[in-house]
């Protein structure tokens, strides 16, 4: 009876034994009375023969003598068939031993692959048993961290922020997650708190000695003082509140930050502080002093976002596309040798301080437009591979362009330039595109690409006009 066939079908991550060892086709063995009875039958006829021949009477010498040897050569026989079917049996026990010996290793296999699978089948078993458990763990602390966050009071959220750091820390496959419920937190609407007023001792002496006349004359009328209202509380205590965010903003920048250099991090390991590509999407937030400098940053999306205070953006890399259209920068803000290496869109944004972008890198193209600087715009040394807009900005202190490498078409038409524009040792590959400029101070120190010149306007202004066309128009 052949053995049934052996299984082998496991899982795709489970390890699968070779199936070389094929267990021989067996058949059942045939009862042993088969063979012992006819021997049996056999050798009794040849004994009660030979028995009968040597018994028998009436035998003369030379016929007992060839009988004789008859007998002998069938004893002979018999001995030889004897030892033919001892030589059998010896082959077929022999054959049987090998069949069992090989049942025996293939058997031995089966079991080893088997206790294999199981094995391995445990162990995934087990990891999956532990994947849970540390994503149960993971769901219950960023649950409460994020209840955490929701609360009234300023020490529970920022615990609740310090959780989710950790937590992110030590799961780098939450670490988006948890980077977007932080932005998510710093896009809520939030008013700054009041400036301090500065102390004034002769007011507050006065407002002292008033409060005491009221009393005074109280307690002589009779007449009980009417209890001063209590003072009203913000409700989320807008102190308590700037202490929060400016935790939630120095978790994403000190997480962000790459301070390896640019030409050795493919080779260096980076700190483990460092969490890589990350993206922000800060829409419509409210940062005060943001400090990021040499951050490693895929999606940047600060789209119509306020930033109080200085901010730097300096040695930062931007991966993807960097998006500060609307934006409002207070004070000044820094980009001093930033990396754009897709699209930087700055349209409509607001530069209430100085905007610095010297030795600034745009890979991509670069929409200024309609934005607006009141402070010194400085793109010195800035190198602007795609195309370049500044169509219809406008720079009310100076703009300096000086040194900088446009590689694609440059649009500064209809710019207002209010102070002084500098464009000496800039280079423009493709061309500029400066028609329509208004220059409020002709008499500034400017510096126009070559191929322009000012022209003074009635209105005492100046706007820029090209040469050759000038030329042209005067031969014509």
């Amino acid at each position: 009876m052949p053995l049934p066939p052996f299984s082998r079908s496991t899982p795709d991550d489970v390890p699968v034994v070779s199936a070389e060892v094929v267990p021989p086709q067996l058949r059942t063995p045939r009862p042993a009375a088969w063979w012992i009875v006819p021997v049996t039958l056999l050798v009794g006829g040849v004994v009660g023969g030979v028995a009968w021949l040597l018994l028998g009477a009436g035998w003369s010498v030379a016929e007992a003598t060839a009988r004789q040897g008859a007998i002998q050569t069938a004893l002979a026989a018999g001995a030889g068939v004897g030892a033919a079917v001892t030589l059998m049996l010896a082959f077929r026990r022999q054959r049987h031993q090998e069949h069992a010996a090989h049942v025996t290793a293939y058997l031995a296999e089966r079991n080893a692959a088997l206790a294999e699978r199981n094995a391995a089948l445990a162990e995934q078993v087990a990891d999956d048993t532990k994947h849970d458990a540390t994503e149960r763990r993971v769901t219950d602390l960023y649950t409460k961290a994020a209840e955490q966050l929701g609360h009234d009071k300023a020490a529970v959220r920022l615990a609740g922020l310090y959780a989710l750091e950790r937590l992110a820390q030590d799961n780098p496959g939450h670490r988006q997650t948890i980077v977007n419920v932080i932005c998510a937190y710093l896009r809520m609407p939030y008013i700054p708190p009041d400036p301090a007023s500065s102390p004034d001792p002769g007011r507050d002496r006065r407002e002292a000695l008033r409060a005491a006349r009221r009393r005074y004359q109280a307690a002589r009328a009779g007449i009980p003082l009417p209890a001063e209202p209590a003072p009203q509380q913000d409700d989320r205590d807008r102190e308590g509140e700037l202490q929060v965010r400016l935790t939630a903003q120095r978790i994403l920048t000190v997480h962000l930050r790459d301070d390896r250099p640019a030409d050795q991090r493919s080779t260096l390991p980076a700190a483990p502080t460092f969490w890589e590509r990350m993206g922000l999407d800060l829409t419509g937030a409210t940062l005060i002093d943001f400090h990021l400098t040499s951050g490693h940053i895929t999606e940047a999306i600060f789209n119509k976002a306020t930033f109080i205070g200085f901010t730097w953006f300096d040695r930062t890399v931007f991966t993807e596309v960097a998006l500060f259209a609307g934006a409002t920068f207070a004070e000044g803000v820094r980009f001093t040798k930033a990396t754009f290496n897709r699209n930087a869109w700055f349209a409509e944004a607001t530069f209430n301080g100085d905007a610095e972008f010297a030795g600034a890198t745009f890979t991509g193209n670069i929409w200024c437009d309609e934005a607006t600087f009141n402070g010194d715009a400085q793109f010195t040394g800035a190198t602007f591979t795609e195309d370049a807009w500044f169509a219809e900005a406008t720079f009310n202190r100076n703009a300096w362009f000086a040194g900088t490498a446009f590689t694609g078409d440059a649009w500064l038409d209809g710019v207002t330039f209010t102070g002084d524009a500098r464009f000496d040792g800039a280079t423009f590959t493709k061309g500029a595109e400066l028609d329509g400029a208004v220059v409020v101070d002709p008499a500034a120190e400017h510096v126009w690409p070559d191929g322009w010149r000012l022209e003074m306007t009635p209105e005492g202004t100046g706007r820029l006009l090209r040469e050759e066309a000038d030329d042209s128009a005067q031969g014509a």
